[in-house]
């Protein structure tokens, strides 16, 4: 397997460098990259590295890309029980042992003293520099001199979160402490009784100029193909909409749904939105959801289609509909996608939006429900959209009218817009 020529220029971008970041668009060959770097620095420096992601690209991404990019390199998995974790953690033949971000905290009642070199994959796990996980993992990197991060989504959900994901990686960069990062970048001011952050007028541009040294930033394949968004208005019978979004209350005859503030009713106008709402069980009032999935699916002559889910509820409806859908965390279901022997496939993109490959599956994908966060929305495309797509690559976004679906997507486009002016700060 070889690497493209931008990709070589990432890899020994990190293997000049101890401390580093790599920016770059889902699918264009982070994993590859960074396994080439580090096989390098084993075969040159002895250099025995710990890697930390996300579970499932823990445990079925990197010990299989290892495998063609790396094949030298001996990689363990340290995730499953503290007896398993514990043995990878601590067998002395492997250059690479991966653990998840769930096991920070086990960790950190571990020694780290054999370890030289760490990379945080999916770095965006580690924007709260104020959380468990942080903590536990400043306390047992403080000896690791190398560190490299990887993401694709860095100011997914706004500029504040770019600090602790460098203050992991080299606090050199932007200080040690957010409270100045915040004074330096940002103004207060009085929204009600909560006291809110903006950034000041340019902060975005020279965030970007402080971490550019030490930042890659990796354009998508030219010869990626396309990616087409469709949107896809859908209608149903507003009443129950309108009524909790009036009074936070829906009263059935046999039950009652209450929101408890704003919160709570901005979940229940999104299940509503998507044709259902939860009163302990899920209750369902209309099909346009389920029937706009279903015509998509048939207009595209079954062709293979990912379904984004959201709620459980949506899920079972989905296996309802389609009876011989297959859910991404079914054992062997990526392997039959891949394969193409799979119509239907369902998934959440929280726990199926990072780090699979299933561009060789199908080209077609339907959200039926948005998530607010732009990190896991372009994870999720990036599962199809990716190098070794041979198709243009459609996205159908259903959008049921006057609903809140209208504002999430706005919401996500206004946080593609920052990112795209923070990728454009660092070229």
């Amino acid at each position: 397997m070889n690497l493209r020529p931008i990709q070589e220029q990432a890899a020994d971008f990190l293997y000049e460098r101890d401390r580093a970041l790599v920016l770059a668009p889902v699918g264009a060959g982070k994993t590859a990259i960074t396994l080439t770097a580090m096989r390098d620095m084993v075969e040159n420096h002895s250099i025995r590295w710990l890697v930390v992601a996300p579970l499932r690209v823990a445990a079925n991404v990197w010990p299989v890309e290892a495998k063609l990019w790396a094949p030298s390199l001996n990689v363990r998995v340290a995730t499953g029980t503290p007896n398993a974790r514990y043995a990878a953690l601590y067998d002395t033949d492997a250059d690479v042992v991966v653990t998840n971000y769930d096991n920070l905290q086990w960790l950190a009642d571990h020694a780290l003293n054999d370890y030289t070199g760490v990379v945080f994959d999916e770095l965006t796990r580690l924007k709260n520099p104020s959380g468990k996980r942080f903590k536990a993992l400043q306390k047992i990197i403080e000896s690791i001199d190398i560190r490299w991060g990887l993401t694709g989504s860095f100011t997914s959900n706004g500029l504040e979160d770019v600090f602790g994901q460098v203050k992991i990686i080299d606090q050199s960069l932007l200080g040690r402490s957010k409270g100045a990062f915040m004074q330096q970048h940002f103004f207060q001011f009085n929204r009600g009784t909560h006291v809110e952050w903006s950034p000041m007028p340019g902060a975005l541009e020279a965030v970007m100029q402080r971490i550019k040294p030490s930042t890659f930033l990796l354009e998508g394949s030219s010869s990626q193909r396309a990616l087409h968004t469709v949107e896809v208005p859908v209608q149903m019978e507003m009443r129950e909409y309108d009524e909790m979004k009036k009074n936070f209350v829906l009263e059935f005859p046999d039950e009652t749904a209450i929101a408890q503030n704003a919160a709570v009713v901005t979940q229940k106008l999104q299940q509503l939105a998507a044709g259902f709402i939860y009163t302990g069980d899920a209750r369902w009032l209309s099909s346009h959801k389920l029937d706009a999935v279903e015509e998509i699916i048939n207009e595209n002559q079954r062709a293979p289609t990912i379904v984004w889910y959201q709620y459980v509820a949506e899920r079972e409806a989905l296996m309802q509909r389609f009876p011989h859908a297959r859910d991404v965390k079914d054992a062997g279901a990526i392997e039959a996608w891949n394969a193409g022997k799979v119509e239907v496939l369902l998934a959440h993109p929280a726990s199926a939006g990072h780090g699979l490959n299933l561009q060789h599956g199908g080209h077609h994908m339907v959200w039926l429900s948005l998530p607010w966060s732009l990190e896991l929305f372009e994870q999720a495309v990036g599962r199809l959209h990716r190098s070794g797509q041979a198709r243009d690559v459609w996205c159908y976004v259903l959008l049921t009218t006057s609903t809140i679906d209208h504002k999430i997507w706005a919401a996500l486009r206004d946080k593609r817009s920052l990112s795209t002016i923070a990728l454009e700060s660092l070229k």
